[in-house]
């Protein structure tokens, strides 16, 4: 049995197919299979249902695979140590990031860090929160940015930045006319709030500022989206207001900004962080981003004259 042939078997588990899996261990499918076969004729069971499309785990299968990704994860911290020992910055970085950060920050940073940094391999997916917890705990990610706290036994939490709400009103509602905006302003008019779809951390950000568990739609229609662009757009229409992350209004244009308002004191925000698992050990790494991304958001953003890696009224 060998770490390489485990590697093989956690690939083909997560693809479910030999041929993908093959590629992604930059492999000929040949040698991927083989490899496979030659575990299972050691061990003495199929760990694969090949019958079956796609490939399904054995009941033994499964507990190989479980094993296995301890296995591999361990193997994978000795490298991590000794380039912590030599304090080396580079190798494979895997970091998530949600939606409703990911357009706005990685521009910001990812220039810069890329530049310091030349030998680290930033590997970058879009996932959305429940996605990144699993893949932080299954060691699929070295660490991800997310909105905090995430109450998360196992996952360390270091906060980035806080980012402000901001309403976007559009003219034909009377909070337009208002230059001193509150909460209250948006509990007043819940069944004209236009949200993202069900399931994003921003909408549940939103709900907990207005202290609702869901949103009344009195309109004659229901959106779901992903995109605050759609959420400005139909705002544009007369279809409702939205609210929108601060990050997000920075390179709005002279007509759409004369509808954003800012919150009085103290203002909504969010948490944002750079979380990982208890277990990494590419803190060398995490550091490195941590850093990057403190001097871009210190350095390019501010806030009304409001620092906003300080907390602010976080919900």
């Amino acid at each position: 049995m060998t770490i390489t042939q485990l590697y093989y078997v956690l690939a083909v588990a997560e693809h479910k197919n030999f041929t993908l899996a093959a590629e992604k261990c930059f492999v000929t499918q040949p040698t991927l299979s083989m490899q496979i076969q030659k575990l299972e004729d050691e061990l003495d069971v199929q760990i694969f249902d090949r019958g079956k499309k796609p490939i399904q785990l054995t009941e033994v299968g499964q507990k190989i695979v479980t094993q296995a990704k301890n296995i591999v994860s361990e193997s994978d911290r000795i490298k991590d140590i000794v380039d912590q020992q030599k304090g080396f910055i580079g190798g494979e970085f895997k970091i998530g990031i949600i939606p409703t950060i990911m357009p706005t920050l990685l521009p910001m940073f990812m220039s810069n860090f890329i530049n310091k940094y030349p030998k680290v391999n930033l590997i970058v997916e879009e996932r959305t929160t429940e996605e990144i917890i699993r893949m932080l705990k299954n060691g699929q990610l070295d660490a991800a940015i997310a909105a905090t706290p995430l109450e998360e036994e196992s996952i360390k939490e270091i906060v980035l930045y806080y980012e402000p709400f901001v309403a976007y009103v559009p003219e034909n509602y009377p909070a337009y006319q208002k230059k001193d905006f509150g909460v209250e302003d948006l509990e007043e008019n819940l069944d004209n709030i236009l949200l993202l779809q069900d399931g994003h951390c921003f909408t549940n950000n939103v709900l907990n500022i207005c202290k609702a568990t869901v949103l009344p739609h009195d309109n004659h229609f229901q959106i779901e989206s992903g995109s605050f662009e759609t959420m400005i757009k139909l705002a544009d229409e007369g279809l409702g207001m939205t609210l929108l992350p601060y990050l997000n209004t920075l390179d709005m244009t002279e007509k759409a900004n004369r509808k954003l308002r800012h919150f009085k004191d103290p203002r909504p925000s969010r948490e944002v962080s750079l979380i990982y698992s208890k277990k990494e050990l590419k803190l060398h790494i995490i550091e490195a981003l941590r850093s990057t991304i403190a001097g871009v958001i210190k350095g390019a953003i501010t806030f009304q004259n409001v620092d906003i890696t300080s907390p602010l009224h976080r919900k």
